[in-house]
């Protein structure tokens, strides 16, 4: 297959999660996202690992400019996000811990973090999937390049469906 991963992710039935990331690329992570997280990890009793990116606009000459960091504001705002899914997650009976970090290649932190937790499978809120052309130069459409990039199955919630697609 050319491009990467692009075929949908196996039945949750028939994959052992040991550890699953719940990740998110800036946007709020939805109960959905959080109920999908929690149905993978419940029967194994895996820990989920919440994991959010704090976005960084640009460099300047390869070096990090001040006014195209993330704000403290942008920073407490993905720590929220984070603390809320976590304490959701454990409401529910999950172990879980999250973290934030700031990136420009949002899917290249997300797929390295899975593999460096030795995660099993990665979980993300997504909007409905554009035409490829354009979706290349939409932040939003990060969870289709985690998909194609990942080499654990990525199971992307629609904020209008309840369950893993």
């Amino acid at each position: 297959m050319l491009g990467g991963r692009r075929e949908a992710p196996p039945d949750p039935s028939a994959v052992d999660i040991r550890k699953l990331l719940l990740a998110s690329e800036g946007r709020p992570i939805p109960e959905e996202a959080i109920d999908a997280a929690a149905r993978l990890a419940r029967p194994s009793g895996a820990p989920v690992f919440v994991f959010s990116v704090a976005r960084i606009w640009g460099t300047s000459l390869g070096l990090p400019m001040p006014g195209l960091l993330p704000s403290k504001r942008e920073w407490d705002e993905q720590r929220e996000l984070v603390e809320r899914a976590v304490k959701s997650l454990r409401r529910r009976g999950v172990d879980a811990k999250g973290h934030v970090v700031g990136t420009r290649k949002a899917t290249k932190r997300i797929v390295g973090e899975a593999e460096r937790l030795g995660c099993d499978a990665i979980v993300m809120a997504a909007d409905p999937p554009r035409n490829r052309v354009l979706a290349d130069l939409m932040w939003s459409q990060e969870p289709y390049r985690v998909r194609r990039r990942a080499k654990v199955p990525v199971y992307l919630v629609n904020g209008s469906e309840t369950g893993a697609k």
